[in-house]
């Protein structure tokens, strides 16, 4: 199945104003971001992968052009040559198309329209968020519907509390915005080709195809309680690089692909702490 990356925006959120490296291109570990998405999909066998380009498109060809297959296989080094015994990307297909400097998600999707148009159902989703989303689960149920599209509904990741207040000023409750009914958008979407006569030209995803095809009753929410975490800020960054550190990477299926839940919850709960 087809996967459809977005990794063309400017990541203002991300950048310190000196570098040029694009977010996507940040890095837990010794792999970007992109990459541990990417890796993310083929443990589940979509290994063919289209990358909206736009800010800082160069880095992103240059990393898969150059790509050192040593720096996350071992290998056996014998006089000079080196031997692979393992290897991530070998059989991956990549497309790589620029989709301008300042297009929203919804323009960037359409100006790969040619590539996915043929297919029953595909892949899309943000190249800054992890998770370990049983994502052929949730294939199965969107194939299972007449949806266009589907997302994965998480909970809220403020950790500001709610207050509700009285007219006299009096507080009646407080509560995180963990414990309320309401979900976030966590991206992961699966799509069928008809989303793209709902999509305008410099469209929004969200806002002119995902909004109004909600209100007719044509999107699914795979709601998702596992983890799921974010890279939009320095912060989120930092907080996964130091459970990569710690040895608890929940996004890493390739790697633990028996992981025990308790185990993935408390990794939550240390992403939690840590960007307090």
């Amino acid at each position: 199945m087809k996967v459809v990356l977005f990794c063309g925006g400017y990541g203002m959120r991300m950048r310190d104003g000196q570098s040029d490296v694009p977010k996507p291109m940040t890095t837990v570990g010794p792999r970007p971001l992109i990459w541990h998405v990417m890796r993310y999909y083929a443990h589940f066998g979509h290994k063919d992968f289209i990358l909206c380009l736009g800010y800082g498109a160069q880095h992103v060809k240059d990393y898969f052009l150059t790509y050192a297959e040593t720096a996350s296989n071992d290998f056996v080094l014998h006089q000079g040559e080196v031997e692979l015994l393992g290897s991530d990307i070998q059989d991956w297909n990549i497309t790589f198309v620029h989709t301008g400097l300042a297009s929203p998600i919804g323009e960037r999707l359409r100006r790969v329209r040619e590539y996915v148009q043929d297919e029953e159902v595909f892949l899309a989703n943000y190249a800054d968020v992890l998770t370990d989303l049983p994502l052929n689960h949730m294939i199965e149920e969107f194939r299972a519907s007449d949806a266009v599209g589907s997302l994965v509904a998480v909970p809220p990741q403020s950790a500001f509390h709610c207050v509700d207040v009285a007219d006299d000023g009096r507080i009646s409750s407080i509560r995180t915005l963990q414990d309320m009914p309401i979900w976030e958008n966590g991206g992961y979407f699966v799509l069928r080709p008809t989303i793209f006569d709902h999509l305008p030209e410099d469209g929004d995803l969200i806002a002119d195809a995902c909004m109004p095809l909600a209100q007719e009753g044509r999107m699914l929410a795979y709601r998702h309680k596992g983890f799921w975490h974010p890279a939009d800020t320095v912060k989120e960054r930092t907080a996964l690089e130091a459970l990569y550190q710690s040895g608890t990477s929940p996004w890493m299926l390739w790697d633990a692909p028996q992981r025990d839940p308790l185990q993935t919850a408390i990794a939550g709960i240390g992403a939690a702490v840590l960007e307090r």
